[in-house]
């Protein structure tokens, strides 16, 4: 009878961990959709749909990378090379 007594202690115990794991499972879900939410906002507001985000990413990219091959462009020869050597 104590072996069974103990068991069913063990598996109350298990429960209740269970019950306090699902409740911080649920709240970090939660919170989870809540910046989802705040993100696709951020990004509607910057004119960008979530289905572009990669292309936009990689337009941006493209952007800068041609900014700044034209900054190297306008400077003298003797500084584009590394450490103003050969």
């Amino acid at each position: 009878m104590q072996q069974l007594e103990e068991k069913i202690k063990l598996l109350k115990v298990q429960l209740e961990k269970a019950r306090n794991d699902l409740f911080k499972a649920e709240a970090k879900l939660e919170s989870l959709e809540r910046q989802e939410e705040e993100i696709l906002r951020e990004t509607k507001e910057l004119g960008v749909e979530p289905d572009q985000l990669q292309e936009e990413i990689a337009r941006l990219e493209k952007e800068i990378n041609e900014e700044l091959d034209k900054a190297w462009s306008l400077l003298p020869q003797e500084l584009r090379r590394p450490n103003g050597s050969d």
